[in-house]
């Protein structure tokens, strides 16, 4: 199956029940809601819509995430990091094995953008062949103009 090489999505989308685990739930009611709008050809990175009712709990990052939050506020709590509210336009970046403590304020969206971690000696094949494509490529296969203005 083939993937389209440009893919669209709006904010402004259905979001569907995505429950948080009730071991997770400190006070409230908070009721998530997503849609994930791409995954990446790997399935190792995904863009998601996903928004949050009010209400407290913990959540712990089993990969990388980044957060942007569209509208609502929320407060922060991580160990060795004192509370903290970020709201509308404000950027957060969560590593794998985080752990924070969230307090929704009324309502939260955010847009996340999702990606598994590779162990250190995959990420440096991943660089030197990366490295290699573009010295001798152009995006899409073709040679770089580089190589062919020299061959």
């Amino acid at each position: 199956m083939s993937l389209a090489l440009i893919e669209a999505g709006h904010c402004n989308v259905d979001l569907k029940s995505s429950p948080i685990n009730a071991s997770q739930i400190i006070e409230g009611n908070p009721e998530a809601r997503e849609h994930v709008l791409s995954t990446s050809a790997c399935a190792t990175a995904k863009t998601m819509i996903w928004s949050c009712t009010e209400g407290k709990f913990n959540w712990y990052y089993d990969l990388d995430e980044t957060i942007i939050i569209l509208e609502g506020s929320i407060v922060l709590e991580s160990e060795g990091m004192p509370p903290k509210r970020y709201g509308v336009g404000d950027v957060i970046f969560f590593r794998k094995g985080a752990h924070a403590k969230w307090h929704v304020e009324g309502y939260v969206k955010k847009i996340a953008f999702l990606r598994q971690t590779t162990p250190i000696g995959f990420g440096f094949a991943i660089r030197a062949v990366n490295r290699f494509k573009r010295t001798f490529f152009a995006s899409g296969g073709r040679r770089s103009p580089r190589l062919a203005e020299a061959g």
